[in-house]
């Protein structure tokens, strides 16, 4: 065992040396042969420690994954692509205190999640919605990025982004002409969502880490201080790293790393900026998407010329008619574009867009790549026009300022694209039930309605005796499965997958406070213009949601059915009953997500921010600005001595 220990700890070494800081002490000969000992001591002994090398050879193919929970919420980035846009970010910063930032490089891969549990890697999951991602262990352990034990003994959760260098990317396609991977970003992810680990292997993805996601003990106090518990426990880190200690030296950063980002052998698209101090990342937050107090800084879109060879219009589920061109296959931005979207008719005509016309379009934030304008028209050129009837149903379309809107609400794809609306990540979450899966069960079992899709079963998906192409057993399995899965759901996902004109994700939060549908059914106007994030329009769209008679046998029918939403109920009674309570400082008793649920539990609401209707503050060490405006607002402020007592 003793003998076994030592070459672990030697094989682990040289591995680090080889493939983290890219300077090997040993020759590959020399590192085999020692290798190859201790896979003989392990078959003999049949032991094989935690932090063996052997435990990173490829296994056996998983048959699907599994979702878990992380422990902290997995944020994504708020975007600028201006100055302007940056410098109001520091703008928001400075309001929360003197900080200094840190500026490294946005890979572009996927994002992963590591777990340890006293000092020993346990999981890898990917970041799916931010909350649960899929467990992708097996296919990490193919990785050498990153160490199988740590001596931060906590739990522990860090952050990375899985990436596959250029180079490997186009060594890998030279090997394998008939197998080509298309760019680094998809590739990457391919690799680490492939079922079968030795897949994940031969195409060697990396992961570069960049922050510390969760730790049960202890904590770091600024994102330099995790850039360096990073490294010091043999992670593997970009070496691009600059702590900036004003705007200025940040937009310098970034002019770096916008010259040297092409000439780099990783996909790159832009800079990283995060305020460094801990304190003031506290102070200032996250929205419902984003944290505050960290930005992506976007370089400048790429764009190419094309021709348009057609222009087709869709129904979104609202009845908007927007136009999308399908154009000649074009290069940008990694990846192969077909089509281009435009905002409107009168979007299209702006910019001069016809059928047969070469166009500018460019590829930035969105999905599908926009359409800037007409370069040159031939003599083939053909104006679109302006339709007067839906192209799918043939009802009348209704013009409303610049947008044309199909007029039939029970027109396919509105119906459609409600559905895919209620089944999508941030609502029912049903996995796998795409788009064009719902256009099936539209077309072939008149799935029109929510509730209809809890009536499928095994037999929906059979005609004429036999099983409907496309659909095996493990998928249809797979589905209702997920269909199942989908009737417990939080109040807030169900009321967003509703599509209550106006409601987004963050308005369905503050609704779910009220506890349940039939509370939020019977808010008044008065009530409902009270909610932070409910403004005049939208008060008036939920209540003609609710006073609508089919809505109303639409919510009857999932209870019936079984879904059941479930919020929190604000308790009435405890010590902290009746306060709106703001957390400022860090708290060395406790994390502020548990100080946090502590202080709902005992009947109080949590805030963000101090505002007028804010009744106490919790100032823990360095507190920042929220406890200089609660002074001025003459709020009441207690330490975390008394807090813990009233706890």
């Amino acid at each position: 065992m003793d003998r076994m220990r030592e070459l672990v700890d030697i094989l682990n070494r040289w591995g680090y040396e080889y493939y983290v800081l890219d300077a090997p002490t040993v020759s590959d000969r020399e590192y085999d042969r020692l290798y190859d000992e201790l896979k003989e001591l392990e078959r003999e002994s049949g032991v094989v420690l935690p932090d063996s090398p052997t435990r990173r050879v490829g296994g056996d193919p998983v048959k699907g994954f599994e979702r878990h929970t992380h422990i902290a919420r997995l944020y994504s980035l708020d975007k600028a692509v201006s100055e302007d846009e940056l410098n109001a970010f520091f703008t928001r910063v400075k309001k929360a205190g003197d900080a200094t930032f840190t500026v490294e490089y946005k890979y572009d891969g996927l994002t992963v999640c590591l777990t340890y549990e006293g000092g020993k890697f346990v999981r890898a999951t990917t970041r799916g919605n931010g909350t649960e991602g899929e467990d992708v262990t097996a296919q990490a352990l193919t990785l050498p990025s990153f160490p199988l034990a740590i001596s931060y003994m906590g739990t522990l959760e860090v952050r990375g982004e899985a990436i596959i260098r250029l180079s490997v990317l186009e060594e890998y396609n030279a090997r394998h002409p008939d197998e080509q991977l298309k760019n680094a970003r998809n590739a990457a992810a391919g690799a680490i969502r492939n079922l079968d680990p030795k897949v994940t292997k031969t195409r060697r993805p990396e992961i570069y880490f960049y922050d510390i996601n969760y730790m049960s003990e202890g904590g770091v106090s600024s994102q330099e201080e995790a850039r360096k518990f990073l490294e010091k426990e043999g992670f593997e880190t970009y070496p691009f790293f600059r702590v900036c200690a004003t705007p200025e030296e940040v937009f310098s950063a970034i002019e770096e790393i916008e010259v040297e980002r092409r000439r780099i052998d990783v996909l790159t698209d832009g800079a990283v900026i995060k305020v460094n101090e801990e304190g003031i990342r506290s102070d200032m937050g996250a929205t419902d998407k984003f944290p505050r107090w960290a930005i992506a800084y976007k370089f400048e879109a790429e764009e190419a010329e094309t021709t348009v060879e057609k222009v087709l219009w869709q129904v979104g589920r609202t009845g908007k008619l927007t136009p999308l061109a399908m154009v000649t296959p074009v290069e940008l931005a990694g990846a192969t574009v077909r089509r281009a979207t435009l905002n409107n008719y009168g979007d299209l005509t702006r910019k001069d867009v016809k059928v047969h016309s070469r166009v500018l379009i460019r590829r930035s934030n969105e999905v599908i790549p926009e359409i800037l304008g007409a370069v040159s028209h031939v003599e083939g050129s053909v104006p679109v026009e302006k339709p007067v009837r839906c192209p799918y149903c043939g009802s009348a379309v209704e013009e409303v300022g610049a947008n044309l809107f199909c007029t039939n609400e029970h027109c396919p794809p509105r119906i459609v694209q409600r559905l895919t609306h209620y089944c999508s990540k941030n609502a029912a979450d049903v996995e796998g039930m795409s788009e064009a899966t719902l256009s099936v069960l539209y077309e072939r079992c008149g799935v029109k309605r929510f509730s209809d899709l809890y009536a499928l079963t095994e037999e929906s998906f059979f005609e004429d005796g036999k099983r409907w192409e496309g659909f095996g057993s493990k998928k249809v399995s797979n589905l209702l499965e997920a269909i199942e899965r989908s009737k417990h759901i939080p109040l807030d996902r169900f009321l967003f997958a509703l599509g209550i004109e106006g409601i987004g994700r963050v308005a369905a939060r503050e609704l779910a406070s009220f506890g349940s549908v039939e509370r939020i059914a019977s808010l008044t106007y008065e009530e409902l213009i009270a909610i932070e994030d409910v403004g005049e329009v939208t008060a008036k769209s939920i209540l003609a949601y609710f006073a609508d008679e089919e809505n109303a046998a639409e919510l009857r029918r999932l209870e019936e059915a079984g879904v059941e939403p479930y919020g929190r109920e604000q308790p009435r009674s405890g010590a902290f009953a009746g306060e709106n309570v703001v957390l400022t400082g860090t708290l060395s008793a406790m994390s502020r997500p548990e100080a946090q649920k502590r202080i709902e539990a005992l009947g109080g609401v949590c805030q963000s921010a101090v505002s007028a209707k804010t009744t106490l503050v919790i100032a823990g060490e360095k507190a920042g600005s929220k406890l200089d405006k609660a002074k001025k607002l003459g709020i009441r402020i207690i330490g975390e001595e008394e807090f813990l007592a009233m706890l």
